[in-house]
Protein backbone atom coordinates (compact mmCIF):
# COMPACT_ATOMS: atom_id res chain seq x y z
CA UNK A 1 0.00 0.00 0.00
CA UNK A 2 3.02 2.32 0.91
CA UNK A 3 4.14 1.78 -2.49
CA UNK A 4 0.86 2.82 -3.97
CA UNK A 5 0.18 5.92 -2.41
CA UNK A 6 3.77 6.85 -3.25
CA UNK A 7 3.40 6.43 -6.79
CA UNK A 8 0.12 7.88 -6.68
CA UNK A 9 1.37 11.42 -5.14
CA UNK A 10 5.12 11.25 -6.71
CA UNK A 11 3.77 12.65 -10.23
CA UNK A 12 1.39 15.37 -8.85
CA UNK A 13 4.31 16.67 -6.32
CA UNK A 14 6.89 16.55 -9.15
CA UNK A 15 4.81 18.41 -11.27
CA UNK A 16 3.49 20.85 -8.80
CA UNK A 17 7.01 21.73 -7.88
CA UNK A 18 8.15 22.40 -11.48
CA UNK A 19 5.45 25.10 -12.17
CA UNK A 20 5.81 26.33 -8.73
CA UNK A 21 9.59 26.96 -8.88
CA UNK A 22 8.75 28.72 -12.66
CA UNK A 23 7.48 31.37 -10.76
CA UNK A 24 10.63 34.03 -11.02
CA UNK A 25 8.91 36.87 -8.85
CA UNK A 26 7.39 36.32 -5.57
CA UNK A 27 6.80 32.96 -4.86
CA UNK A 28 3.42 32.04 -3.47
CA UNK A 29 3.30 31.18 0.18
CA UNK A 30 2.87 27.43 0.40
CA UNK A 31 0.30 27.14 2.63
CA UNK A 32 -1.94 28.41 0.16
CA UNK A 33 -0.62 26.38 -2.85
CA UNK A 34 -1.65 22.96 -0.94
CA UNK A 35 -4.56 24.60 0.57
CA UNK A 36 -5.54 24.99 -2.74
CA UNK A 37 -4.42 21.41 -4.17
CA UNK A 38 -6.68 20.36 -1.01
CA UNK A 39 -9.47 21.67 -2.22
CA UNK A 40 -8.35 20.24 -5.51
CA UNK A 41 -8.43 16.77 -4.00
CA UNK A 42 -11.52 16.78 -2.38
CA UNK A 43 -13.18 17.69 -5.75
CA UNK A 44 -12.85 13.74 -6.31
CA UNK A 45 -15.62 12.55 -3.95
CA UNK A 46 -18.65 14.92 -5.39
CA UNK A 47 -17.38 14.04 -8.41
CA UNK A 48 -17.28 10.38 -8.85
CA UNK A 49 -21.00 10.38 -7.19
CA UNK A 50 -22.06 12.46 -9.66
CA UNK A 51 -20.00 10.02 -12.73
CA UNK A 52 -22.00 7.29 -10.68
CA UNK A 53 -25.19 8.74 -10.91
CA UNK A 54 -24.84 9.34 -14.66
CA UNK A 55 -23.78 5.60 -15.24
CA UNK A 56 -26.57 4.47 -13.27
CA UNK A 57 -29.56 6.70 -14.72
CA UNK A 58 -28.04 5.61 -18.27
CA UNK A 59 -27.42 9.25 -19.19
CA UNK A 60 -24.30 7.89 -20.70
CA UNK A 61 -25.39 6.52 -24.27
CA UNK A 62 -22.63 7.63 -26.32
CA UNK A 63 -18.72 7.75 -26.12
CA UNK A 64 -18.24 11.69 -27.07
CA UNK A 65 -21.10 12.20 -24.15
CA UNK A 66 -19.08 9.97 -21.88
CA UNK A 67 -15.72 12.20 -22.78
CA UNK A 68 -17.25 15.54 -23.15
CA UNK A 69 -19.84 15.51 -20.47
CA UNK A 70 -19.02 12.81 -17.60
CA UNK A 71 -15.28 13.21 -17.93
CA UNK A 72 -14.59 16.75 -19.05
CA UNK A 73 -17.31 19.40 -18.36
CA UNK A 74 -17.82 18.08 -14.38
CA UNK A 75 -14.14 18.07 -13.65
CA UNK A 76 -12.89 21.12 -15.67
CA UNK A 77 -15.97 22.86 -14.34
CA UNK A 78 -15.50 21.98 -10.33
CA UNK A 79 -11.88 22.86 -11.12
CA UNK A 80 -12.66 26.61 -12.47
CA UNK A 81 -15.08 27.03 -9.56
CA UNK A 82 -12.86 26.55 -7.12
CA UNK A 83 -10.27 28.76 -9.28
CA UNK A 84 -12.63 31.10 -9.34
CA UNK A 85 -14.64 31.44 -6.77
CA UNK A 86 -11.60 30.92 -3.90
CA UNK A 87 -8.68 31.95 -5.59
CA UNK A 88 -9.74 34.81 -7.86
CA UNK A 89 -9.73 37.14 -5.28
CA UNK A 90 -7.51 36.28 -2.75
CA UNK A 91 -5.00 38.21 -1.55
CA UNK A 92 -1.80 36.40 -2.89
CA UNK A 93 -3.29 36.65 -5.85
CA UNK A 94 -0.98 40.05 -7.15
CA UNK A 95 0.30 38.18 -10.63
CA UNK A 96 -0.45 37.14 -13.76
CA UNK A 97 1.50 33.60 -12.76
CA UNK A 98 0.17 32.82 -10.26
CA UNK A 99 -3.09 31.68 -11.95
CA UNK A 100 -0.79 29.16 -13.24
CA UNK A 101 0.23 27.95 -9.53
CA UNK A 102 -2.94 27.92 -8.38
CA UNK A 103 -4.96 26.22 -11.73
CA UNK A 104 -2.31 23.42 -11.42
CA UNK A 105 -2.55 22.90 -7.75
CA UNK A 106 -6.10 22.62 -7.77
CA UNK A 107 -6.06 20.52 -10.65
CA UNK A 108 -3.22 18.13 -9.81
CA UNK A 109 -4.82 17.60 -5.89
CA UNK A 110 -8.02 16.29 -8.07
CA UNK A 111 -5.26 14.29 -10.40
CA UNK A 112 -3.72 12.88 -7.48
CA UNK A 113 -6.48 11.35 -5.71
CA UNK A 114 -7.91 10.06 -8.62
CA UNK A 115 -4.29 8.05 -9.05
CA UNK A 116 -3.98 6.41 -6.00
CA UNK A 117 -7.38 5.33 -6.39
CA UNK A 118 -6.45 3.93 -9.95
CA UNK A 119 -3.39 2.63 -8.54
CA UNK A 120 -5.39 0.91 -6.04
CA UNK A 121 -7.68 -0.48 -8.06
CA UNK A 122 -5.69 -1.78 -11.14
CA UNK A 123 -2.21 -2.04 -9.50
CA UNK A 124 1.06 0.34 -9.39
CA UNK A 125 2.17 -1.31 -12.85
CA UNK A 126 0.46 1.43 -14.40
CA UNK A 127 1.87 4.15 -12.13
CA UNK A 128 4.23 5.09 -15.52
CA UNK A 129 1.81 5.24 -17.93
CA UNK A 130 -0.57 7.57 -15.43
CA UNK A 131 2.15 9.68 -14.58
CA UNK A 132 2.79 10.83 -18.41
CA UNK A 133 -0.83 10.69 -19.62
CA UNK A 134 -3.66 11.25 -16.70
CA UNK A 135 -1.61 13.11 -14.35
CA UNK A 136 0.46 15.13 -16.71
CA UNK A 137 -2.70 16.27 -18.87
CA UNK A 138 -4.51 17.58 -15.46
CA UNK A 139 -1.45 19.73 -14.52
CA UNK A 140 -1.53 21.48 -18.32
CA UNK A 141 -5.43 21.88 -18.19
CA UNK A 142 -4.69 23.72 -15.14
CA UNK A 143 -1.61 25.42 -16.79
CA UNK A 144 -4.34 26.57 -19.29
CA UNK A 145 -6.96 27.78 -16.80
CA UNK A 146 -5.04 29.69 -14.70
CA UNK A 147 -3.36 31.36 -17.63
CA UNK A 148 -6.77 32.99 -18.61
CA UNK A 149 -7.75 33.41 -15.00
CA UNK A 150 -4.57 35.27 -14.34
CA UNK A 151 -4.83 37.41 -17.59
CA UNK A 152 -8.82 37.94 -16.33
CA UNK A 153 -7.57 39.32 -13.31
CA UNK A 154 -4.65 41.33 -14.90
CA UNK A 155 -6.52 42.71 -17.81
CA UNK A 156 -8.23 46.32 -17.68
CA UNK A 157 -10.91 45.11 -20.41
CA UNK A 158 -12.51 41.76 -21.90
CA UNK A 159 -12.32 40.61 -18.59
CA UNK A 160 -15.69 38.07 -19.07
CA UNK A 161 -13.97 37.04 -21.91
CA UNK A 162 -10.68 35.39 -20.63
CA UNK A 163 -12.94 34.40 -17.96
CA UNK A 164 -14.79 32.32 -20.36
CA UNK A 165 -12.20 30.90 -22.38
CA UNK A 166 -10.39 29.88 -19.01
CA UNK A 167 -12.95 26.98 -18.65
CA UNK A 168 -14.39 26.47 -22.11
CA UNK A 169 -10.55 25.79 -23.41
CA UNK A 170 -9.67 23.17 -20.92
CA UNK A 171 -13.23 21.59 -21.37
CA UNK A 172 -12.63 21.76 -24.94
CA UNK A 173 -8.79 19.92 -24.54
CA UNK A 174 -9.97 17.22 -21.69
CA UNK A 175 -12.92 16.31 -23.64
CA UNK A 176 -10.67 15.76 -27.03
CA UNK A 177 -8.00 13.68 -24.79
CA UNK A 178 -10.89 11.76 -23.01
CA UNK A 179 -12.51 11.08 -26.64
CA UNK A 180 -9.09 10.13 -28.37
CA UNK A 181 -8.79 7.21 -25.18
CA UNK A 182 -12.46 6.25 -25.13
CA UNK A 183 -13.12 6.12 -29.13
CA UNK A 184 -9.61 5.41 -30.88
CA UNK A 185 -8.86 1.61 -30.94
CA UNK A 186 -4.95 2.50 -31.59
CA UNK A 187 -5.07 5.48 -29.63
CA UNK A 188 -1.99 5.36 -28.88
CA UNK A 189 -1.12 7.01 -32.17
CA UNK A 190 -3.15 9.71 -31.40
CA UNK A 191 -2.23 10.56 -27.93
CA UNK A 192 1.22 11.01 -28.59
CA UNK A 193 0.98 13.63 -30.46
CA UNK A 194 -2.04 15.39 -28.41
CA UNK A 195 0.24 15.02 -25.82
CA UNK A 196 3.49 17.08 -27.54
CA UNK A 197 0.58 19.73 -28.29
CA UNK A 198 -0.58 20.17 -24.52
CA UNK A 199 3.24 20.57 -23.42
CA UNK A 200 3.75 22.84 -26.14
CA UNK A 201 0.50 25.07 -25.78
CA UNK A 202 1.15 24.77 -21.68
CA UNK A 203 4.61 25.78 -21.65
CA UNK A 204 3.95 28.48 -24.26
CA UNK A 205 1.29 29.92 -21.70
CA UNK A 206 3.56 29.75 -19.22
CA UNK A 207 6.23 31.48 -21.25
CA UNK A 208 3.56 34.33 -21.89
CA UNK A 209 2.32 34.51 -18.00
CA UNK A 210 6.40 35.20 -17.12
CA UNK A 211 6.44 37.90 -19.76
CA UNK A 212 3.16 39.10 -18.15
CA UNK A 213 4.26 39.38 -14.99
CA UNK A 214 7.15 41.05 -15.42
CA UNK A 215 5.24 44.03 -17.18
CA UNK A 216 3.02 43.73 -14.02
CA UNK A 217 5.74 44.25 -11.65
CA UNK A 218 7.51 46.99 -14.05
CA UNK A 219 3.75 48.89 -13.72
CA UNK A 220 3.96 48.69 -10.39
CA UNK A 221 7.57 49.93 -9.76
CA UNK A 222 6.84 52.65 -12.13
CA UNK A 223 3.60 53.78 -9.92
CA UNK A 224 5.49 53.61 -6.82
CA UNK A 225 8.53 55.82 -7.74
CA UNK A 226 5.69 58.22 -9.20
CA UNK A 227 3.78 58.44 -5.92
CA UNK A 228 6.85 59.09 -4.09
CA UNK A 229 8.61 61.81 -6.84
Amino acid sequence: MLGILSAGIAPGLALLSYFYLKDEYDSEPISVVLKTFLYGSLLVFPIMFIQHVLQLENVIKAEYIDAFLSSSLLEEFFKWFILFYTIYQHVEFDEPFDGIVYGVAVSLGFATVENIFYLIANGIEYAVARALLPVSSHALFGVIMGFYIGKAKFTDEKKAKWVVISLALPFILHGLYDYILISQENWLYFILPFMIFLWWFGLRKVKVARILTANHKKKQYTAQNSLHS
